[in-house]
């Protein structure tokens, strides 16, 4: 297979660092390039998730939302009232809504 040259343009500090942590590897730049490029070719997509700060916010706000329904449940199972009405549950959605918008 013939081979061709790029030139790409990046951080000098940035490449001294993906330097060292490719030596570690046992690879060269190149190689490690080839690498990426090969899996993207087999993958057909860059062969890990991209994400922006914003997915990464929704997930952690659904995650504490998450946390806070599990502690008013426990806390429900602790006041003896296992069973959540509709109407508290919309009063926890409320109130996690309004703690995050006051941290905002």
């Amino acid at each position: 297979m013939a081979q061709t040259n790029i030139s790409i343009r990046i951080d000098e500090d940035i490449k001294k660092d993906v330097e060292a942590v490719f030596s570690k590897l046992g690879l060269t730049l190149s190689a490690a390039t080839n690498v990426f490029y090969r899996q993207v070719v087999m993958k057909q997509s860059i062969p890990f998730p991209l994400t922006t700060d914003e997915t990464d916010s929704k997930k952690q706000a659904r995650a504490e939302f998450g946390e806070a329904f599990k502690a008013a449940q426990r806390q429900s199972v602790i006041n003896g009232t296992d069973e959540m009405t509709m109407g508290e549950i919309d009063k926890i959605i409320a109130e996690c809504r309004q703690e995050a918008r006051a941290t905002k």
